[in-house]
Order: C-alpha cells, then structure tokens, then sequence
C-alpha cells in the first residue's frame, strides 16, 4: 500500500529520536494523518507477510465483550505481555466497545440513553453497548438521512480513570463513523502509533470492521481515514522498514463475507482471498 510506505517514508526522513518507557528509542512524528478507499480492496499490506488470522482473531475479541483473553489466547499470543495468567488486563477494548459503564443515576440536567443500556449480569453494573447503538444508529439513517444521531456515531475505548492507572491505555481509543453519498467511512484517532507492528494491523482491524457494519446495515464501504497523534518507528525497526520501503506494492487482496448477522459472525465467516505477499519481516515488540 503506498500510503502506508508513504508514511514510512515520512517518519524515517522527519522524525525526532525520542526516548520512551520501553527502553527502546523512536523515530517520532506528531500528527500524521492517512486515508485509503475501500473500495479498492482489502488493506492488507502486501510488502510483507501479514498473520491475517491473528488480526481476525483479535478483531472477534473486540467484538465479544470479554475483559480477559483467556479465550483469545487459545489462539494467539498478541495480548500475553500485557496480561497477568488468569488472562486479566488492565484495560480490555472489548469490554468499552460492549459493556461502557455508565453511572446507576444521573446528577440534575443529564440524560443517559436507555435502549442500549442493560445490566452486566457478571456484576450487576449498568452497562452500554457501544458497537449495538452504531448499528441501530446507522439502521435509523436508512430512514431518516436527517436523523441527528448521523454524525454521533462515535465509539470510545478510553475511560480517564482506567487509563489512568492501567499498564497500557488504549491506543486506538476512539472511532467514528460517517455516512456520505450512502457509503460508510470510518475514522480511526489513536494517541500511540507503532507504524512497524500496530499500525497494519489497526489498518487491517478496522477496515475490516467497517466492511463488517456496512454489510449489516445495507450501506457502501466508503473510506478508512487514520489520524496518528505519536506516529513513531523504534529504531530496532528501521532496517525492515528500509527493506520494505523497496518492495513494490502488489494488488490488494479481497475478503468474502458471509451472509450473517452482525453478531453471529465467527472466525471461520470471513476468508482472505488472492493475498500474495513478500516475505514477512520479522519486528521485535517493544514492551
């Protein structure tokens, strides 16, 4: 893909060497920002082999609700550092996008919106479905285009307190969704950017799930857009990056989806088809 070599690029010319709490030092560029048409096919880079099926497995953890990976680590290994052995995380993306707490009362003059809202039988809290209200949300669009939730379609992993204390806040911690000219676009902030490791796969992660989405809803795939706030490349990554910056992007593969409800789609319903890659480059992760 060139825009994501493109940023490569970008990094390795104009970034500032900066030290972080890994050890390990970056190339860092803040505020870089990147868009790609979906349309055109899959964003799965092609200039090295990616483990598509991890990425597949970590997107359906997302979307399971689940604080812990104990599940997710039958099947890879991704989210093991951050874990303690019972599988529990400081912060788990999964349970924001699915089970947000919101407080038992409102003070004087809020509203708490009750169609999305239950209560999480593992603790009584009273809980909100994030990844349900986008789809109801955009269902509501197809008849209403002047509804005033269109632009309101946002989804957020962050919660000050957690991220406050935990090991690792979320670094993709907010999304939001858009409809134009009947086509679904996504918008993707994230505050921390490991453009060797995290950022193909947070490319491929929610391109993906925004085909998934447009496909529930009836709706076009528009534009995966990307704002990187800390956009940074560890210089242990700088010589596969170098090698990648000289393969040739080939054709973006496809993916079938089948014809499923959102919430009954599993790993086995989505295949990668006509992926041909270079070889993998092997990226050591900063812990």
């Amino acid at each position: 893909m060139k825009e994501y070599l493109d940023m490569v690029k970008y990094v390795l010319e104009n970034g500032t060497r900066t030290k972080n709490r890994t050890g390990v030092d970056t190339l860092s560029c803040f505020g870089y920002f990147y868009k790609v048409d979906l349309a055109k096919g899959y964003p799965l880079l092609t200039t090295k082999k990616m483990f598509f099926n991890s990425m597949l497995r970590e997107l359906f953890w997302y979307l399971s609700g689940e604080e812990h990976i104990r599940n997710l680590r039958k099947h890879t290994k991704i989210w093991d550092a951050w874990a303690d052995e019972e599988g529990r995380l400081d912060t788990a993306y999964s349970r924001f996008w699915r089970r947000y707490p919101v407080p038992e009362k409102s003070v004087e003059g809020e509203k708490w919106g009750t169609k999305w809202v239950h209560t999480d039988p593992s603790n009584g809290q009273k809980v909100f479905d994030q990844i349900q209200y986008v789809i109801d949300t955009l269902n509501e669009l197809k008849q209403n285009p002047m509804s005033s939730n269109r632009r309101r379609m946002v989804v957020s992993a962050w919660h000050p307190a957690n991220a406050a204390e935990s090991r690792l806040p979320p670094c993709h911690y907010t999304y939001v969704f858009s409809i134009i000219n009947n086509k679904l676009n996504c918008h993707l902030t994230q505050r921390s950017c490991d453009i060797a490791l995290g950022v193909p796969f947070n490319l491929a992660c929610y391109s993906l799930l925004t085909m998934l989405i447009a496909k529930e809803t009836d709706f076009e795939v528009g534009e995966f857009a990307h704002t990187l706030v800390d956009a940074h490349i560890y210089e242990n990554h700088i010589e596969g990056l170098k090698e990648q910056l000289t393969r040739e992007p080939k054709p973006l593969p496809q993916l079938k989806i089948a014809d499923k409800p959102f919430n009954k789609y599993c790993f086995e319903d989505i295949t990668l088809e006509n992926y041909d890659p270079y070889p993998n480059i092997k990226f050591e992760v900063a812990v």
